[in-house]
């Protein structure tokens, strides 16, 4: 396999519940392992995402997993996931089920340099840019 760079967040209990609504709004193939599948000996987080891998069909990679116990939790205001190309029908599609429940902070509309674009922010915590390239 090839080396390559995707995005890993974390979050603080809901990593499970997260994933599977990307993988709803992204399609795809969601593997998800726990802390108890691994062995983990704390059983209040045996349930809790250790590691999840979102694949879908567009090449995207996802990762996540629970803030265990004595690791710092910090929400994702320093990361933003963007998702770009020139096919409006599926970034539109992506957009209107990543905003439902969050806040949009840039409503998806045609911009200044000519591309349409949005941002908001998920009912996650996290950060996502669309850009659709416009011919």
């Amino acid at each position: 396999m090839a080396s390559r760079l995707n995005p890993y967040i974390s979050f603080d209990g809901d990593a499970r519940q997260a994933m599977e609504f990307y993988q709803q709004v992204l399609g795809g193939e969601l593997v998800v392992r726990t802390f108890g599948e691994y062995g983990g000996p704390d059983p209040s987080i045996a349930d809790k995402v250790m590691h999840g891998m979102l694949e879908t069909p567009s090449g995207f990679t996802l990762m996540a997993s629970d803030t265990p116990p004595g690791m710092t939790y910090n929400p994702g205001t320093n990361i933003t996931i963007s998702l770009s190309g020139d096919n409006a029908d599926e970034l539109r599609g992506y957009w209107e089920q990543l905003s439902v429940g969050g806040t949009v902070s840039v409503p998806l509309a045609k911009q200044m340099w000519g591309d349409e674009f949005g941002a908001c922010v998920d009912r996650f915590g996290i950060s996502w840019m669309v850009n659709i390239t416009q011919a």
